[in-house]
């Protein structure tokens, strides 16, 4: 989010000049993480996300065991019922 130090305020992305400016006073903006429409401007490269933690994967793995066997209980009980 673009902010301006010298009117103490967020401003929104589209709201931002081409030169990188608050539109109401003229000062330059610190432009944070925000991307600006500016051609000039030189996009943020993407960051690269953690790696999944290790007792999410176990908990993953534990769900799709734990589905697995109600799934086939619950064929069990409709193939009896019927």
């Amino acid at each position: 989010m673009p902010w301006c130090p010298s009117c103490d305020r967020f401003l929104s992305p589209p709201t931002v000049t081409a030169e990188g400016t608050c539109p109401k006073c003229g000062r330059a903006v610190e432009p944070g993480r925000a991307h600006t429409s500016a051609p000039a401007a030189k996009p943020h490269p993407e960051e690269e996300l953690p790696p999944v933690p290790r007792h999410l994967k176990v908990l993953g793995a534990a769900m799709v065991v734990y589905l697995g066997y109600r799934f086939l209980q619950g064929i069990e009980w409709v193939v009896h019922r019927f």
